[in-house]
């Protein structure tokens, strides 16, 4: 049984639909449900659930940036070139433009925050099997 499967159903913002559109960019199941997509605001918000040991991929906000905020669950957040943090519901990331980095679930957890983005992701390569067995609390 996995940690956190509260989370599962939408502890405060709906869990959403299966990230079908997303999906290739992600490792494991993830849910994504929008909470604001106004072009004119030219900022998305949305609740973003992973499965025990989801993650997406390394990535980079251009001409933006990306807040995340930790809703429930434990987690993981990652910088090139910076150790891994460990995440938890009240936690709170900042992501500045041009910053390659990777976010998702830790291995025996559910794991839900809300993205607030900016700009234009450039997706890049997954976070391997390998580099993420080897994350530590």
């Amino acid at each position: 049984m996995s940690k956190h499967e509260e989370v599962k159903d939408g502890l405060i913002f709906p869990i959403g639909e299966k990230n079908d559109a997303y999906a290739q960019y992600f490792i494991g199941q993830s849910y994504l449900q929008s909470l604001i997509a106004d072009p004119a605001i030219n900022v998305g918000v949305g609740n973003v659930t992973f499965e025990p040991g989801c993650r997406n991929n390394w990535h980079i906000h251009h001409d933006g940036f990306q807040l995340l905020l930790v809703t429930g669950g434990e987690g993981w957040y990652q910088e090139a070139g910076k150790p891994a943090q460990f995440l938890q519901a009240g936690d709170v990331i900042t992501t500045h433009d041009g910053v390659k980095h990777w976010h998702g679930a830790a291995k025996d957890s559910w794991f839900t925050h809300v993205a607030i983005t900016a700009g234009t992701p450039e997706w890049l390569e997954p976070v391997t099997d390998e580099w993420y067995n080897n994350l530590d609390k």
